[in-house]
């Protein structure tokens, strides 16, 4: 007889039959060996109950995960090591920056542009070739939450403000401009409708299938801080308020560790970490 369907409780609430596949899937992209992943995944299916939560499920494959690796358990937590990024925007906004830089763009975070009407607050502006992006980033750093439809509606009504302001420029009449939405979450199915017919681009944590900011993040190799498994909480809310957001900012600048007052010792511990999360660019698949 074929084994029962067990189905798992996710973050948003909604029931969703429990895949190993994923699960492996995650392990993988995590860098975690193969004997490895065959050893967290059955612990997982001998404790498998009809309703356990993905949160109690994650909680499980990365303290078994981080007993093997502290990389790969500093890897396999990057979605929610983004959603430790808050509690307000700005640490994601220059992440989304810093993804863009990486990927060959020009960008400026946190910026003033005058509209066609009024002033606009920006949270990236960005430029490729013959390309002028208006970024704007949603962060939530609560599980389960989705961008509905009425922020695409928001954000496309200042993007055509802005755009109308661009084109008057001399040097921009034959440019391409474009609003962007960027969120470490999901969009509902109307906000992704929206954003398809009115020509405003959608990136979420893992929309679209090419290019969300999983394979952003996958492609980059950047990694947040918050990734890192031998900082406390307190320790990561100290970097971020020295806008200390990267992985690779922190092992360009150690002494910043010093500063919050780590000590030496345990400074080469973090920085080894860091270094072995930066040398990979695989990322969890949540």
């Amino acid at each position: 007889m074929p084994e029962k369907t067990v189905f798992i409780t996710k973050a948003s609430g909604e029931k969703a039959p429990f895949s190993p596949a994923k699960l492996k899937l995650s392990l993988e992209r995590a860098g975690a060996g193969s004997s490895m992943i065959d050893r967290i995944v059955s612990e997982i299916e001998a404790q498998l109950f009809e309703g356990m939560s993905t949160k109690k499920i994650y909680s499980q494959a990365f303290s078994m995960l981080r007993k093997h690796s502290k990389p790969a358990a500093g890897r396999y937590k990057i979605k929610q090591a983004i959603l430790e990024l808050g509690p307000t925007g700005y640490p994601f906004e220059k992440f989304v920056g810093e993804i863009l830089k990486h990927q060959g763009y020009r960008t400026k975070v946190g910026v003033i542009i005058q509209g066609h009407c009024v002033s606009h607050e920006i949270d990236v502006e960005a430029q490729k070739d013959n390309r002028h992006f208006m970024v704007e980033c949603k962060f939530h750093n609560r599980q389960g939450y989705k961008c509905d439809v009425k922020i695409p509606l928001y954000i496309k009504s200042r993007f055509e403000d802005v755009k109308k302001q661009w084109e008057k420029r001399k040097d921009h009449t034959n440019k391409f401009h474009e609003g962007w939405v960027v969120t470490n979450t999901r969009f509902t199915e109307d906000a992704i409708q929206y954003g398809k017919c009115s020509g405003l681009k959608l990136i979420g944590w893992d929309y679209p299938q090419q290019g969300s900011i999983r394979d952003r993040i996958n492609l980059s190799g950047l990694h947040p801080v918050t990734c890192l498994t031998s900082l406390t909480k307190a320790e990561k809310q100290k970097l971020i308020d020295k806008m200390i957001v990267l992985c690779k900012e922190l092992c360009e600048k150690p002494k910043v560790l010093e500063e919050i007052g780590i000590s030496r010792t345990r400074i080469k511990k973090i920085i080894k970490e860091g270094e072995e999360i930066c040398s990979s660019g695989i990322s969890h698949n949540n």
